[in-house]
C-alpha cells in the first residue's frame, strides 16, 4: 500500500494531462511546491475536478510517489470563486501565482509564502484597496521574504513612499493590507519596487503581460 501524506497548501497552477487527468503544482506549508496528479479530475462529476484549479485552497491527500504525488482527495476551505469571476483580479492573482511559483522550491516549507498568497487573494476582493496597491506590496514582500531586496527604497522619494517601503518590509502579513496611498505615493513606491523586480528577478509573467495589455497596471 502506498504511504500517504496531508499537506495543507493553494493550487498554483493546472494543466491537462492525457484525456482526462491533470498536472497540479500546488504550493503546501510543509513540503513547498510539489507536482501531483489529479486522475479523472477532467471528467464531468469528478470529485476531484473542483479541487484540482487553481486558487483552490485547503488540505489535501495525496499518495506519495518517486517522481510526484498523486491527489486521492481534498478538503477545499477557500476557492476564491469571486476573483475567478473578476477577470481584472483573476489576472492579478494569477499574476500572484505565477511569482509564488518562480520562487518556491520542492521540500522547502513555505509557510509565509502561503499565507502572503492567501491574505493577498483577500485583499483583491475589497474595493478599498486599490489592486495595483496590492500588486506593488505583494510583490515586495515575497522579495523580503526571500532575502532579495534594499531596506530602503531604491531611489529618492517622498517621505509617505519611503514610509510605505518601511512598513511593507517590516510589518507582519496579516497587517499588511490595512493601508492606502495617494496616487503620487503610490506611483514613486512603485518605481522603486519595479527597480528591486528588475534586480533580482530575471524572467517575465505571462499574467503581468496580460494585465499591461488590459491597460490596469499603475
Amino acid at each position: 500500500m502506498r504511504d500517504t501524506v496531508t499537506v495543507t497548501g493553494m493550487v498554483i497552477k493546472s494543466a491537462p494531462s492525457g484525456e482526462y487527468d491533470k498536472r497540479l503544482v500546488i504550493l503546501t506549508r510543509e513540503r513547498g511546491k510539489i507536482t501531483a496528479f489529479a486522475r479523472g479530475a477532467r471528467r464531468p462529476g469528478n470529485a476531484l475536478m473542483a479541487p484540482g484549479r487553481p486558487f483552490a485552497f485547503g488540505t489535501f491527500r495525496l499518495f506519495e510517489g518517486r517522481d510526484a504525488y498523486t491527489l486521492h482527495s481534498a478538503e477545499i476551505t477557500n476557492y476564491f470563486d469571486e476573483i475567478a469571476m473578476d477577470m481584472e483580479a483573476a489576472c492579478y492573482g494569477s499574476y500572484f501565482l505565477e511569482i509564488a511559483g518562480y520562487y518556491s522550491r520542492e521540500n522547502v516549507e513555505a509557510t509565509d509564502m502561503l499565507k502572503l498568497i492567501y491574505q493577498s487573494l483577500r485583499a483583491l476582493l475589497k474595493p478599498s484597496i486599490p489592486n495595483p496597491l496590492i500588486r506593488r506590496v505583494y510583490e515586495l514582500k515575497v522579495m523580503v521574504i526571500n532575502g532579495e531586496y534594499t531596506e530602503n527604497p531604491t531611489r529618492p522619494v517622498c517621505d509617505s513612499a519611503v514610509y510605505t517601503w518601511q512598513y511593507v518590509v517590516t510589518s507582519p502579513i496579516e497587517s499588511l493590507y490595512q493601508f492606502t496611498v495617494t496616487d503620487q505615493v503610490l506611483r514613486e513606491f512603485g518605481v522603486c519596487v519595479e527597480d528591486n523586480m528588475n534586480r533580482y528577478i530575471d524572467r517575465t509573467f505571462k499574467s503581468l503581460d496580460i494585465l499591461e495589455s488590459m491597460g490596469t497596471l499603475d
